[in-house]
């Protein structure tokens, strides 16, 4: 296998531009990582990177070879996903991601259930709200809310979530009752936003007797946390907009109620990111199908 490793190696190096990256991902060391390249690079007789303190750069060899090399662990992955498929015995590493309050809510939750289902299969779990790549960060698929803006990925969908505009009581008392997006802007209140690299500004789609209208809302407190932003509504300091089953408990216990209800926000799209080739791979395939039924099943609840 030493020489597939190699090549794992190279599409990974190549992928994410850094030999140290590419060891992270691989869960091995730098040194391990930069031998692998070098025995590739005998094997083949040429070099694969221009290496200098600073930089790694594919050669014009390694660019061809990488179309080859995603092509060769392409066939490996597809034989070895067509023996599983016969023996219904998914085995090795899965990569997932998802937005921090999905993931601890929903999806976290239900991952030692598949585990004890398929006890071959390991799973590394990352949450982040921020934006993910799948196919730089290695990634087998990646849950989201909202439209993804890669359209050449593949998209399973699993439920529309409704969402909900909340604060504290004692935010209401405070700065009154908004009723609707119209309250929110020209009332001046405190919006708490979920904050991304590259945001400019932020906008509201909220629904209206005239059909979803875009409301450019404002405030001081910004975070790439979701569950961030509850704390900071629970504590009076704002109105925020959040999935349901993220504040559900919350506003039974009335420690949040809904405001701006005559305007409330479109619901969201839950679902699944994949690629193409991430698909054929059963224990990929039996995760999400497995994750999507638990997910519904949690949220009709």
């Amino acid at each position: 296998m030493s020489y597939l490793d190699n090549i794992r190696t190279f599409v990974r190096v190549y992928e994410l531009g850094s030999m140290s990256a590419a060891g992270r991902d691989l869960r091995v060391s730098p040194a391990v990582t930069s031998s692998r390249i070098s025995q590739l690079e005998d094997h083949l007789g040429v070099r694969l990177f221009q290496r200098t303190t600073r930089n790694l750069t594919p050669t014009e060899q390694g660019k061809a070879f990488y179309g080859g090399a995603c092509a060769i662990l392409e066939a490996v992955d597809s034989a070895e996903a067509g023996v599983t498929e016969i023996t219904e015995n998914p085995r090795g590493a899965l990569f997932v991601a998802a937005p921090l309050g999905m993931g601890r809510r929903l999806i976290a939750p239900e991952v030692p259930a598949f585990i004890d289902r398929y006890p071959e299969v390991s799973l590394r779990l990352r949450l982040t709200d921020r934006k993910v790549d799948l196919t730089t960060e290695g990634l087998d698929l990646a849950f989201f809310l909202g439209q993804p803006e890669d359209s050449t990925l593949r998209i399973r969908k699993i439920a529309d979530v409704q969402r909900v505009l909340v604060a504290a009581p004692t935010y209401v008392a405070a700065r009154g009752l908004p009723r609707n997006g119209d309250d929110l802007v020209q009332g001046g209140h405190e919006c708490l936003n979920l904050r991304f690299p590259g945001a400019t500004e932020f906008q509201w789609r909220l629904v209206t007797p005239d059909g979803p209208k875009r409301f450019r809302v404002a405030g001081r407190y910004e975070c790439d946390d979701g569950d961030v932003l509850t704390d900071w509504a629970l504590a009076g300091r704002g109105i925020a907009l959040k999935p349901l089953f993220e504040v559900a408990d919350h506003l039974k216990s009335g420690r949040l109620v809904a405001v701006a209800e005559d305007s409330p926000p479109e619901p969201v799209q839950l679902a699944c990111l994949y690629t193409h080739r991430r698909r054929q791979d059963p224990k990929t395939r039996l995760f999400m199908e497995f994750m999507a039924a638990r997910i519904a099943a949690a949220l009709r609840v």
